[in-house]
């Protein structure tokens, strides 16, 4: 099942039906301040059909944002927001990719740094739902889960019967549990409850795999309460629900079909969507109505989490892809996580965000607090960056594959470029077939550029996974430059390989003896092209600019003169752009700014001259 898919109709339409009878106990609305996380020991608990906070009813209105996908510097403003809507709680997911970005090599520090989020929500007053994994979709790339697995050829994610698996999970626990613990409501921190692993229904069926990961925690300090958050459609049928714990309703408002699997433990909307993601290539940006939904669990007393409340920015590597489950019909997530929350990209109040404001305070009888001032915005004129630095000029030494294979398995890199080269004849020309492209491919003949072959079926590509190649005397140099979008990541497609995943062929012949050029895009390799000539004037080029600035401020770049590739500002990695959007403008916060020069950096795909890049105000319109 695509992700698309996954509870469409409760995602794009509002609810149609009332929602089910209210739950035994819920929480009528009253005047008295609401319990605030003060250091002091507190007990959350599971009651019967409802939570407890040190013995009495609680309502969580809570509301998603990641720290992963917002600068450091703009946590505490994004927190006053969610607590200036009205919310009482945050909930965020960790991705263990992030914290672990090699095996054994963990980075709490920065964006990762979890427990200062965590802290900062506990100093504006509002409590915590943590999402750990160690899955956790978000359309992020492969949901989570560190990519590095990928290396392994036979592994097998999300199985307990895999021990390589369990041992990397239980290397993650080991890291983050004895952050996580201190932090529990119990211990005095803001941390209500701890999600089990995440839509485990819409992937496996095996119900010992929640309840080891639930024994796992606990063996580790950390010992609830726990939920799980999955479609109740999909839960029902996989029968994998945690016994005992909290049953979130992902796009659902079926309580009733809930309280039939979990009992007498609460059920609540665990995802409740005020927007959706975006892929490449639709034709706009996705939108949804979520008020009247909202307006009738505020009026039940029910509790809810908003998914997201700020989905923020999907930086460097970081967004994900959908795909069925044969891993058909790819669908690439751009690099704005907008989402059409209330919250925009940059921190902003929407026209959503102002009515569910209006919509809680009218329930709770309790006046919000003000809004936080924005961050300061940027007015930025048209600049042109000017050529610097080549792919071709900065490759590394190749390494020999007898037939193409993916880029974990054959280098073990798990992001950015590969280039495969090897010599051809072509007296009168041929058939190139590129059947297993992960994600996008250019090819060039003796350095010309004869076409494009893209995984992304959309009307504005190319459908076909082949090339005529022209008629060439003697040999000619054949290179298939191949770009990657971030992995699958929802689903039961989880081996989602990049590069050249399968063979090529030549007029039905498969070519061997190929060189693989891996290209991270990682700093060292940045590094490296920079030191280069960079005067080859072919498509995969570095363009560079310098603008010299009075002061920082949030700004969008747009990249719309642009065709295909990555942008860096100061070093950072803002994402990825693409022509066939809907996104052409990458948000650039101001805090990545400073007075004085700051450096922009463009590759490109397939230009060989320079755009002008555009400064504005916002995502699009």
């Amino acid at each position: 099942m695509r992700r698309r898919d996954f509870l469409k109709f409760s995602v794009l339409a509002p609810l149609a039906a009332g929602i089910a009878s209210p739950v035994v106990g819920a929480v009528s609305p009253r005047r008295a301040a609401e319990p605030v996380p003060d250091g002091r020991p507190r007990r959350f608990a599971l009651g019967r059909r409802q939570f407890l906070l040190d013995g009495r009813p609680f309502q969580i209105r809570s509301g998603e944002m990641h720290p992963v996908r917002i600068p450091a510097e703009y946590w505490t403003h994004r927190i006053r927001m969610a607590k200036a809507m009205g919310l009482n709680t945050v909930a965020l997911y960790l991705m263990w990719n992030a914290l672990e970005p090699s095996p054994g090599v963990f980075d709490i520090a920065g964006r990762n740094d979890f427990v200062r989020f965590i802290e900062l929500c506990r100093q504006e007053g509002l409590w915590v739902y943590l999402r750990p994994g160690p899955y956790v979709c978000a359309e992020w790339d492969f949901g989570g889960l560190p990519p590095w697995l990928l290396r392994t050829p036979d592994l097998r994610v999300r199985d307990r019967g895999d021990r390589r698996y369990m041992d990397a999970v239980a290397r993650y626990l080991d890291a983050v549990a004895p952050r996580v613990a201190p932090l529990m409501a119990a211990n005095g921190g803001p941390i209500l409850m701890v999600q089990v692993e995440n839509e485990y229904a819409s992937f496996g069926r095996d119900r010992a795999y929640p309840e080891t990961l639930r024994r796992m925690w606990t063996e580790r300090g950390v010992a609830g309460p726990f939920s799980v958050s999955d479609g109740l459609a999909q839960i029902r049928a996989a029968k994998t629900y945690l016994e005992g714990a909290a049953l979130g309703l992902d796009g659902d408002t079926d309580f009733a079909g809930g309280q039939a699997i979990a009992g007498e433990a609460p059920v609540w909307v665990g995802e409740g969507y005020p927007g959706w993601l975006t892929h490449w290539g639709e034709a706009r940006f996705q939108q949804a109505d979520y008020l009247p939904t909202l307006r009738r669990l505020l009026a039940e007393g029910r509790s809810f989490n908003l998914y997201v409340v700020h989905g923020g920015s999907n930086f460097g590597f970081g967004a994900g892809a959908n795909a069925k489950g044969d891993g058909s019909h790819f669908q690439p997530v751009i690099t704005s996580y907008d989402y059409g929350a209330p919250i925009d990209e940059q921190g902003g109040a929407t026209p959503a965000y102002h009515a569910f404001r209006a919509a809680i305070a009218a329930a709770t009888r309790h006046a919000p607090p003000a809004l936080p001032e924005p961050p300061p915005r940027l007015v930025l004129p048209d600049f042109v960056p000017q050529p610097a630095a080549s792919l071709w000029d900065a490759l590394p030494a190749p390494v020999h594959a007898a037939t193409p294979l993916p880029n974990e398995l054959l280098t073990g890199q798990t992001q950015g470029l590969v280039l495969y080269r090897r010599r051809v004849t072509l007296p009168r020309g041929g058939r190139l077939a590129l059947p297993a492209v992960r994600d996008y491919a250019t090819v060039f003949l003796d350095g010309r550029c004869v076409g494009h072959v893209s995984r992304v079926k959309h009307a504005r590509l190319r459908r076909e996974d082949w090339l005529d190649l022209p008629a060439t005397p003697g040999e000619a140099t054949l290179e298939i430059l191949i770009d990657s979008c971030g992995h699958v990541g929802y689903g039961d497609f989880m081996q989602d390989r990049k590069g050249l995943a399968g063979p090529v062929t030549l007029d039905g012949r498969a070519l061997g003896d190929w060189q693989a050029f891996p290209l991270p895009l990682d700093a060292e390799h940045l590094r490296r092209a920079a030191a280069a000539a960079g005067r080859t004037a072919r498509p995969g080029r570095f363009f560079r600019a310098t603008l010299a600035l009075e002061r920082g401020g949030d700004v969008y770049l747009d990249m719309s003169g642009w065709d295909k590739g990555y942008l860096w500002v100061n070093g950072h990695l803002l994402g990825r752009f693409w022509r066939i959007g809907p996104q052409q403008r990458l948000y650039c916060p101001g805090c990545w700014l400073r007075p004085g020069d700051n450096e922009v950096l463009v590759l490109d795909l397939h230009r060989t001259g320079a755009a002008p890049i555009r400064g504005a105000g916002r995502l699009h319109g």
